[in-house]
């Protein structure tokens, strides 16, 4: 401990920094920097875990790392690099993830606090369960751009890190994606699904031929381009998946291009109902690209816009890249889109821009469409740096018994009225009706009981939805039956039955219980033929919580007339997910009050302020989520 650090600090508390044991969980853009911070302050026992290993695109902020640490692990390098800084301290590094079994409550135990520099939700998740149950303080961390905040979680004393619901992601109409693309954005989830139906999942809810059921159109227009399709066959045409469709043809490039940029595109104009308020589309020749290129101050590939000429070559290249790296992968193999394989970029970048000159739509650069597919928000160093110092104030306020002291503290974009940057408010006291802090967690899901089988339950509610790592469930009928064990092979049998099979009714209820995260939580059943939204499930608080829903979605519908009403049907149609960063942005918390503020609150719609939005990444290979 520094000079200056010993005169700043009281005995007391430069004892307990000291001699406390502390977890570091992310060794990223906050994480970097926080690791150095604790060094210097006087900290000598750490912790730090870390599942990734280092990219060239972290080496321009996080300055633990070098050009020769590229392809080694995160937390073994940081630990390495903060001894430079202080060499009495004692730090373990775990290259591993902090949801692994290993890491379980007795190991969270072991800590006098937990920081978090993380950068996705699920684990965040996980650790504030983990922090709860092993009843340790966290202290929570995020930034995006010149955004930043810290807070601090302490079970029984302030809001855990779920007890308000996040901001769901923004959606986008299947149609839209499919038939009528409006902004680069469109075309840019497109080419995703494309590249997911050639090379990975199959995912029929990805498809990306024409959509003759677009809402736009009548039962006899839709009848009417299905007709056209199957002219001159004398029968319908086979539906084959694009999967099959291109191993038939051998990934051959003009093929896969004419069908989709020609063939598919001429289908759409036959939807004639879907132009006449648009831009009809043009169809593209594979043997008759412009080598026009787009008017641009740079030459560096990443930055200037590609010829219709070029973005054909890259995406013939590509496929044929793919189609080598598929083999590779066996017989039922697949691949998964990864922003930083130069081979997946290129190929979402070219198919992106093809679809969009198609459509009308402004073409975007290599660098645009990365930030754009791989939900990127350019990380700021000096907003990691900021958070991390703060991160150590809220950790030494608790090492010195002031937790009353303790407060979230927001990171502006540009100063307030009082020409300050940092926004300090209470910390809010625990949701009673939290469904992981509360005395009682209990929780509400609307589904089908018919159509919702075993295995979707376990992955895209318990595990997706509500966050759970390891998961077992019976059924509260007196009897014990056990629908879902976390002992493999237990319960395999019944992954693809229904829950009605089992005798789930509306009403029913589960008891759910996550070993690994030391939680307990019952569920009610509700169960609906169909939700509204088209969704399969929905998440409520309790079951007055999903009547007042259902009222209040029955007066709209008597009360909502109008384009307005129209518009937002259609909007629920199909939803892809995909994150806006353009969004993202504009909904991080920027007002400056004195009290503790809710990003939501900038928008004073009623649905606005039952949501809590707060920052989410922490510039970790660019990735955030604003969450």
């Amino acid at each position: 401990m520094s000079a200056a650090m010993k005169s700043s600090l009281s005995n007391k508390l430069q004892q307990n920094v000291s001699s406390c044991k502390i977890l570091v969980v992310g060794a990223g853009g906050i994480g970097c920097e926080l690791l150095k911070n604790l060094a210097l302050t006087g900290f000598s026992d750490i912790e730090v875990i870390d599942l990734d290993t280092i990219d060239v695109s972290n080496l321009n902020r996080q300055f633990l790392f070098r050009k020769e640490h590229v392809g080694k692990s995160k937390s073994q390098v940081a630990k390495e690099s903060t001894l430079k800084f202080n060499p009495d301290v004692n730090i373990v590094a775990y290259h591993d993830s902090v949801m692994n079994p290993d890491y379980g409550v007795n190991f969270f135990k072991k800590f006098k606090l937990v920081m978090n520099a993380l950068d996705n939700r699920a684990a965040r998740n996980h650790v504030n369960r983990m922090c709860l149950a092993a009843d340790v303080p966290l202290v929570e961390s995020g930034t995006a751009g010149y955004l930043g905040q810290v807070t601090v979680i302490k079970k029984g004393l302030t809001e855990c890190y779920e007890c308000r619901p996040k901001a769901t992601q923004k959606t986008f109409p299947g149609c839209t994606i499919r038939n009528t693309p409006s902004e680069p954005i469109h075309c840019v989830v497109w080419a995703k699904h494309l590249f997911n139906q050639l090379f990975g999942e199959d995912d029929p809810d990805q498809d990306v031929s024409p959509d003759t059921e677009d809402p736009e159109l009548t039962a006899e227009a839709g009848e009417k381009a299905l007709e056209k399709e199957t002219e001159g066959n004398g029968k319908d045409l086979e539906r084959k998946s694009t999967r099959v469709w291109a191993v038939e043809n051998g990934y051959n490039p003009e093929k896969i291009f004419s069908k989709l940029f020609r063939d598919d595109i001429k289908y759409l104009l036959s939807m004639e109902a879907l132009w006449k308020t648009r831009r009809p589309p043009e169809p593209l020749d594979w043997s008759n690209l412009s080598d026009a290129t787009p008017s641009s101050a740079t030459q560096m590939r990443d930055q200037r816009i590609w010829s219709m000429k070029e973005c054909g070559e890259v995406f013939g290249n590509c496929l044929g890249k793919l189609k080598v790296d598929l083999a590779a992968q066996g017989e039922d193999g697949m691949l998964v889109w990864d922003k930083d394989d130069e081979t997946a970029l290129d190929f979402v970048v070219s198919a992106a821009n093809i679809r969009a000159n198609i459509f009308g739509i402004s073409q975007k650069s290599r660098f645009d469409i990365k930030s754009m597919a791989g939900n990127i928000i350019p990380a700021i160093a000096t907003t990691n740096a900021i958070i991390a110092a703060l991160i150590v104030m809220e950790a030494l306020k608790i090492l010195n018994d002031q937790f009353d002291k303790c407060t979230t503290v927001y990171l502006n974009r540009k100063p307030n009225f009082r020409k300050k940057l940092l926004d300090a408010g209470r910390l809010d006291k625990p949701n009673p009706k939290c469904y992981v802090c509360s005395a009682k967690p209990e929780v509400t899901v609307v589904l089908n009981t018919q159509k919702i089988t075993i295995k979707f339950l376990e992955e895209k509610i318990l595990k997706g939805d509500l966050g759970m790592v390891a998961p077992d469930v019976e059924i509260d009928n007196g009897m014990g039956t056990i629908i879902i064990s976390s002992e493999e092979g237990e319960t395999e049998e019944n992954n693809e039955k229904l829950l009605s099979s089992f005798g789930i009714i509306n009403g029913s209820r589960l008891k759910c219980d996550d070993f690994l995260q030391n939680y307990n939580l019952n569920i009610t059943i509700a169960h609906v033929e169909k939700l509204e939204d088209e969704k399969d499930f929905m998440v409520v608080g309790d079951m007055a919580e999903l009547q007042a829903k259902l009222e209040e979605n029955s007066k709209k519908k008597e009360e909502g007339t109008g384009a307005a009403l129209e518009k937002s049907k259609e909007e629920e149609e199909d939803d892809l997910e995909i994150i806006d960063d353009t969004e993202a942005m504009e909904t991080a918390p920027t007002d400056t009050s004195p009290k503790k503020r809710k990003a939501d609150e900038l928008d004073c719609t009623p649905t606005a302020k039952k949501q809590k939005k707060s920052i989410g990444g922490d510039g970790d290979a660019d990735v955030v989520e604003i969450l």
